[in-house]
């Protein structure tokens, strides 16, 4: 296990029990390989990141965000990172969620 992974597992399990109410209902529409089969995790330490939600198989990370998120240039680094690690980011506003 990476350095990072060991040092994020606390704050992703954190988040976990933090989760808000449209992150809580996606979670219950890809948990349990609900997906077309594909198994996702919530909360993924990827790098120095933790992705909201992420099938390692498919390498795609599903992201949901609030607001503060609209032109970030901490998420364009992220997914600039995200990347070039080989994953696919799709970005959903939480809104739509609600």
């Amino acid at each position: 296990m990476s350095r990072s992974r060991t040092r994020l597992t606390p704050l992703a399990q954190g988040l976990r029990k933090a989760e808000n109410g449209p992150e809580t209902r996606l979670w219950t529409a890809l948990r349990g390989r609900r997906l077309n089969g594909h198994k996702f995790r919530r909360q993924f330490p990827i790098g120095e990141y933790i992705a909201d939600f992420a099938c390692i198989e498919l390498r795609l990370v599903v992201e949901l965000d609030g607001s503060q998120h609209i032109d970030s240039a901490k998420d364009a680094t992220r997914d600039a990172f995200m990347n070039s690690e080989g994953w696919s980011i799709a970005r959903f506003p939480s809104v739509h969620l609600l």
